[in-house]
């Protein structure tokens, strides 16, 4: 057992009601933040064990890393968090309530914040493995894992301080607070980024203040109410009366 997880052994913790101390902790003890750090310091390893490696080509596997991981997840988040498929069969009705609609409907509650580990490293494996291989081969490749696991640990605990009841001191995590916080309060058709919104601005999804985007009626339940809830029940049915219905 990973270190720290009695912290979350059949506990609730909500962000609006957290400290940054508390956040702190309680994203410590997490397993799935546990499972990323093991495996970000083991694909280290590896790359240190391989060496004298090629360092350009590892270096340009952890920089490659770095910026194609916003733009798979502003994919991901738009394309696939935010499809109106997975709650349509039930093969994939709870997976898509854990990963995405139950944060939506509780931004607050730091247990669904987190990815699911079962969806996160598969996408991690499948995006970074090939990358560093094309780069610098086997060596290349951890390289771009580790780099994965770090930038995701990145990522989470930018993703926490967004729903964090903390008002950042200075301009990057404030910045990003607000525009996240418009995404899950004002409209969830645009900014999609978590730390880096250059693809919402690409293609247009970007929105920086509340006058810019009309407010959307699905902000909270992501389409999935009324007739649609009535036609794909499952998600419903694992939500045991908790569905928060928009104005």
């Amino acid at each position: 057992m990973l270190i720290g997880n009695g912290l979350w052994d059949g506990r609730k913790h909500y962000l609006d009601k957290m400290t940054l101390g508390d956040l702190v902790r309680a994203y410590a003890a997490h397993p799935a933040i546990q499972t990323y750090v093991v495996l970000a310091v083991v694909a280290a390893g590896v790359v240190i064990a391989q060496w004298p490696a090629p360092v350009g080509g590892v270096v340009a596997a952890v920089v490659a890393t770095i910026l194609v991981y916003p733009l798979i997840w502003y994919l991901l988040h738009r394309y696939v968090l935010h499809g109106r498929y997975l709650y349509k069969w039930v093969g994939t009705a709870a997976m898509w309530k854990r990963i995405h609609y139950d944060h939506h409907q509780d931004p607050n509650d730091l247990g669904v914040l987190f990815g699911a580990l079962y969806t996160t490293l598969p996408t991690i494996v499948v995006v970074t493995l090939p990358v560093g291989w094309l780069l610098a081969g086997p060596v290349g490749s951890a390289a771009a894992f580790g780099t994965g696991m770090a930038v995701t640990c990145f990522y989470e605990f930018c993703h926490c301080i967004q729903h964090l009841a903390y008002a950042p001191k200075w301009g990057f995590p404030r910045r990003i607070k607000k525009l996240h916080l418009l995404h899950h309060f004002h409209s969830e058709k645009g900014n999609y980024g978590i730390t880096n919104y250059s693809i919402d601005r690409l293609l247009g999804t970007f929105y920086g203040d509340a006058a810019a985007m009309a407010r959307s009626d699905t902000v909270s339940n992501l389409g999935y109410a009324g007739a649609e809830r009535e036609r794909y029940p499952w998600v419903k049915n694992l939500s045991a009366g908790d569905v928060v219905e928009d104005n």
